[in-house]
C-alpha cells in the first residue's frame, strides 16, 4: 500500500499526522514539500483529489499571501496555482494520499478518515497533549 504525505517538518499538524501515519502501520512516502515541490500538474491533480477549492488549499500564515494581495477576488485559480507554484509555502499541509482518498489533514486527525488502518491508530496524543482517535466507548 503506498501513502504519500506532503510535509513540512517544521509544522506541528504535519508531525502529528505524520505519527498517526506511522501509528497506523505504514510508512508513508515522505515528500518535504518546500524541498521538492509538487510542479503544476501535480499540484492541480491534489488540490482536485481533495475536493477543497484553490484558494481552501492555500495557506496564509507565515506566507507572502498577504504581501501578494492573494485575498484579492481578481486572481483566477490558475493564477492562485501559478503563486503556490512559485512560492511552495502557499501551499497548505499536510496533504496525505491513500488508496482510500487524499486530504488536507488539517486538523491531523482528518487523516484518520483516509488511512486504511486507522483503527490501529486507536487514541493519539497530539504535541500539544490533545488527545484524539477512537476511545472506548462506555460500559
Amino acid at each position: 500500500m503506498t501513502i504519500t504525505i506532503y510535509h513540512n517538518p517544521k509544522c506541528g499538524t504535519s508531525r502529528n499526522t505524520l505519527a498517526m501515519i506511522r501509528a497506523s502501520g505504514e510508512e508513508p512516502e515522505v515528500i518535504e514539500y518546500l524541498k521538492t515541490p509538487p510542479g503544476r500538474d501535480k499540484l492541480v491533480e491534489l488540490i482536485a483529489a481533495t475536493g477543497l477549492s484553490v484558494r481552501e488549499v492555500l495557506r496564509k500564515k507565515g506566507t507572502p499571501y498577504e504581501e501578494l494581495g492573494l485575498d484579492d477576488p481578481k486572481w483566477t485559480d490558475d493564477q492562485l496555482i501559478d503563486f503556490m507554484v512559485e512560492h511552495p509555502i502557499l501551499m497548505n499541509r499536510p496533504i496525505v494520499v491513500t488508496p482510500l482518498g487524499t486530504v488536507l489533514s488539517r486538523p491531523s486527525e482528518k487523516v484518520l478518515e483516509v488511512l486504511p488502518n486507522a483503527d490501529n491508530v486507536g487514541t493519539f496524543t497530539k504535541e500539544d497533549g490533545e488527545i484524539v482517535g477512537k476511545s472506548e466507548p462506555n460500559a
